[in-house]
C-alpha cells in the first residue's frame, strides 16, 4: 500500500496465515528484523487514518480468500473487467534493498548434507548421520 493512495475504505480487518507478521503488527511482539519494523511502521501509518483496523491470524487451511488473492495476482490482467481492481507495484513498499548471499566457504548447516550427497561421507555422530539422511532429500 501506499501512503498517498485513496481506498475509501473506514474499517479494514486483515486476515493473514502468518501468526509472526499477525503478532508484529498488532504490537504482541516486537519487529526485530529491520525490513520488517519498516513494513510495520508502513502499516501503522497508513491504518492509523482508518476509523478502524485490525489483523486476525487464521490457519492455512482456512485462507481461502488469500489463496484466490494470490492466484489472481499471479495471473494477467488485460482480460479484466473494471469489476476488479488491481495495483501492480513496480517497487517495494519500504526503499530498502535486500541482497541475499550464500556462501560455502564457511561450514554451515548445508555443510553435512553437501558432503552427504556429493561426496557419501556422513558424520560420526549417530545422530546427526540420521538427520543427515532425514534432511537430505
Amino acid at each position: 500500500m501506499r501512503q498517498n493512495m485513496k481506498m475509501g475504505a473506514e474499517r479494514v480487518v486483515a486476515l493473514t496465515d502468518s501468526r509472526l507478521a499477525s503478532n508484529q503488527v498488532s504490537g504482541e511482539f516486537e519487529a526485530k528484523d529491520k525490513r520488517m519494523e519498516r513494513y510495520v511502521k508502513a502499516v501503522q501509518r497508513i491504518t492509523g487514518t482508518l476509523k478502524s483496523f485490525a489483523i486476525k491470524q487464521i490457519l492455512r487451511g482456512n485462507n481461502r480468500r488469500a489463496d484466490a488473492l494470490s492466484k489472481l495476482a499471479s495471473t494477467c490482467f488485460g482480460h479484466l473487467s473494471k469489476e476488479v481492481l488491481v495495483e501492480v507495484l513496480k517497487e517495494r513498499s519500504i526503499d530498502e534493498r535486500q541482497v541475499d548471499s550464500l556462501s560455502t566457504a564457511q561450514p554451515n548447516w548445508m555443510t553435512p548434507i553437501i558432503d552427504y550427497l556429493q561426496h557419501d561421507i556422513l558424520p560420526d555422530d549417530h545422530g546427526e548421520t540420521w538427520k543427515t539422511r532425514v534432511q537430505s532429500p
